[in-house]
């Protein structure tokens, strides 16, 4: 997968979701999530894991950060995932340039068993402002891929999925994102307290509706995946 960077793209994306409306002169967040897959012994794992640490500890200083997550994969701990956001796309560029990424990918290098899979995302339904999450919180990030053609109807389900969700105990956070090259790619980050909270949001009425309509719908496998906080 390709590393997307640029604000010319994100604003070509805001544009395209707004629906050819005038944006705001206001800068808009970029958000990205990264999937990094490392060889499964144990050491690889550890390593890892101190290198997300300390890029994120990195990370946090730098002007316009406003989010920067490192996360491990509960059935597969030799998966990691970043999630980020940033004021603007300027301030996400300046990031990619930086020397804290530079060091971390250098160092992550020999690990890798797969590509630094970087998706550059805009928010859809990204509810309200960051807050950190709880010790025990479970993480999931859903790829939901459909057709070109059925991009509006996806839209529509994850907004009423995110609104239902939203009013669900144990919910700490929801979020709907696009791909900008992609625009009938999504990305879902949704946080829960705990695992319990998840396996109650999974057999609601809601959560059993959507999956049941978005079925049809789908270009690729539902592909839900599990993780907890690095930190």
């Amino acid at each position: 997968m390709k590393i997307y960077h640029g604000a010319l793209v994100v604003a070509a994306v805001l544009a395209a979701v707004a629906g050819g409306r005038a944006l705001a002169q206001a800068p808009q967040p970029a958000h990205a999530v990264t999937y990094i897959a490392v060889a499964p012994s144990s050491g690889a794992q550890a390593e890892t894991a101190s290198l997300l640490r300390r890029v994120a500890a990195a990370t946090r200083k730098e002007a316009g950060n406003l989010r920067y997550e490192v996360l491990q994969q509960v059935e597969r701990p030799n998966q990691f995932a970043i999630l980020e956001t940033w004021s603007d796309a300027k301030a996400f560029d300046a990031h990619g340039g930086g020397s804290a990424v530079k060091e971390f990918r250098g160092h992550l290098e020999p690990l890798r068993i797969g590509s630094y899979d970087q998706r550059l995302l805009t928010g859809v339904d990204v509810g309200p402002g960051l807050s950190p999450a709880s010790k025990e919180a479970i993480y999931v990030v859903t790829h939901v891929d459909v057709p070109g053609q059925f991009k509006d109807e996806a839209i529509a389900m994850l907004n009423k999925l995110a609104a239902g969700s939203r009013r669900e105990p144990g919910l700490e956070r929801y979020e709907v994102l696009v791909q900008p090259n992609r625009l009938n790619h999504f990305t879902v980050v949704d946080t829960w307290k705990d695992q319990s909270a998840l396996d109650a949001h999974n057999v609601a009425a809601g959560t059993l509706e959507f999956r049941e309509k978005l079925g049809p719908f789908l270009g690729a496998l539902y592909d839900d995946r599990r993780y907890k906080s690095l930190e």
